[in-house]
């Protein structure tokens, strides 16, 4: 599963508090005919207009099968799909009024926004109606759908975050569980040359590496990103800093500027040259996508590897099992022409439990209800079972949604980037000062 870039989301979120959907007001969600003991009631027939950002031809191929099992059941209905539409261009549309009647996005950092300026429409007197029993998915995969009572998005498939290890090298080890043997382990994993340089890294603490960012590593220490009165804790929960402080211990035994060297010249993330597949780094950060792009790759296939729960805190073994989750959303936009069928689109993809099954199977992320989880026909072999464990663990936790997501994620990245190269000398000061940012920006959006 992949998500917008920070920066372009950032724009994006800028232009959501305007939303509009025309002048003419348009359907709106509400009353209409429930399922009956003989199956559906007749809705009348439409075509439905479904916006995805799926591309290729496995993902498209995913979506066409799921929707074929809504069509067998609503054959009244018609379902055209437009593949590879991102954030922007669902928001222009339904600020031109031109909205397509179902919108799912990779990224849950702007759904806050959707629900607080009414792009998408509120699904909660629908899920009521229904009478879906919202427990069917993890507290966390509920957290990231909402914003201030307003369920404007539902889960369809999420990611999960773990650890992935290279048996070749790690000789026999056991995949850490604490952050005291990920240290004590990438100290005796990694190699170096006869000057000192980084040939085999036993992991990367750097926050500037691929996936690690706050939001993926903070659960590991139980961080949380705000107060119960919705300013930031960034600078008040003891564990940013417990995390910080075993993070920079790590990067300064590296060697900050060999760390960055090797860094900087390791292969794309998303190619073929990723230096997990090259055996450069031995564990890794990484979603349940992984698994399939490593069966994907020719030279990685056959590489002998293995999946485990992120490590936590020493004095927190309770996180271990745990991670970080977030996912693909799906609602219906406000100025959706035919907005009752569309709920019904938007309900049978996210809890029909063979249409996530077969979603699931061929793109290779996490069901989001317990039945899909546990369904027979899921493919789940132990690599992969290991991303259903996570995401199903109570204490998964996910970014809390907040109406400056993206900005919020920038500031505190910022602030790291600084942190890890050294260039911090008070960093009880400089959290109060990320905390600062992030509360009058807050002030600013109206929070």
């Amino acid at each position: 599963m992949r998500s917008l870039p920070l920066a372009a989301a950032g724009l994006l979120a800028l232009t959501l508090t305007a939303c509009t959907a025309g002048t003419t007001a348009p359907p709106a969600l509400g009353a209409r005919p429930t399922t009956t003991s003989t199956g559906p009631a007749a809705l009348p027939a439409a075509t439905l207009e479904l916006w995805h950002g799926f591309s290729t031809d496995v993902e498209t191929k995913a979506f066409e099968d799921a929707i074929a099992g809504f069509t067998t059941k609503f054959p009244q209905i018609k379902v055209v799909a437009k593949k590879g539409i991102q954030d922007a261009q669902i928001t222009q549309a339904i600020r031109g009024g031109q909205a397509p009647d179902v919108a799912a996005s990779f990224t849950t950092d702007n759904v806050a926004q959707w629900c607080k300026s009414g792009a998408f429409q509120d699904l909660t007197p629908v899920i009521a109606q229904d009478g879906i029993d919202l427990n069917v998915l993890p507290a966390a995969a509920r957290s990231y759908t909402e914003f201030e009572g307003r369920r404007c998005t539902m889960p369809l498939l999420a990611d999960a975050y773990g650890l992935y290890y290279n048996k070749a090298l790690m000789k026999g080890e056991p995949p850490p569980k604490t952050l005291s043997e990920l240290t004590e382990l990438t100290k005796k994993l990694t190699v170096r040359d006869a000057e000192g340089n980084i040939e085999v890294a036993g992991f990367i603490p750097s926050f500037q590496y691929y996936e690690n960012s706050p939001s993926h590593l903070g659960p590991m220490v139980g961080a949380k990103w705000y107060n119960d009165d919705g300013t930031s804790a960034i600078g008040s929960d003891p564990a940013w800093k417990q995390l910080l402080q075993w993070q920079k211990e790590l990067v300064d035994w590296y060697g900050y500027d060999k760390l960055e060297k090797f860094r900087k010249g390791l292969g794309d993330e998303w190619g073929a040259e990723h230096p997990f597949f090259e055996g450069k780094v031995a564990m890794v950060l990484d979603g349940e996508w992984r698994n399939a792009m490593i069966a994907a790759d020719p030279e990685a296939k056959d590489m002998d590897y293995g999946t485990a729960p992120l490590p936590v805190a020493d004095d927190k073994p309770d996180l271990y099992g745990s991670g970080f989750t977030a996912g693909t959303v799906i609602g219906v936009p406000k100025g959706a022409k035919h907005p009752q069928q569309a709920w019904e689109l938007v309900k049978y993809l996210t809890t029909d439990t063979q249409s996530l099954v077969t979603l699931s199977n061929a793109l290779r992320n996490v069901p989001t209800t317990k039945a899909a989880m546990d369904h027979p026909d899921l493919a789940k072999d132990e690599r992969f079972a290991t991303f259903l464990d996570i995401f199903a663990h109570p204490k998964t936790s996910t970014l809390p949604a907040n109406v400056n997501s993206v900005f919020n994620q920038d500031a505190f990245s910022t602030f790291l980037i600084e942190w890890e190269k050294g260039a911090v000398k008070d960093l009880d000061a400089g959290l109060a000062g990320v905390d600062k940012r992030i509360d009058d920006k807050m002030k600013l959006s109206g929070g």
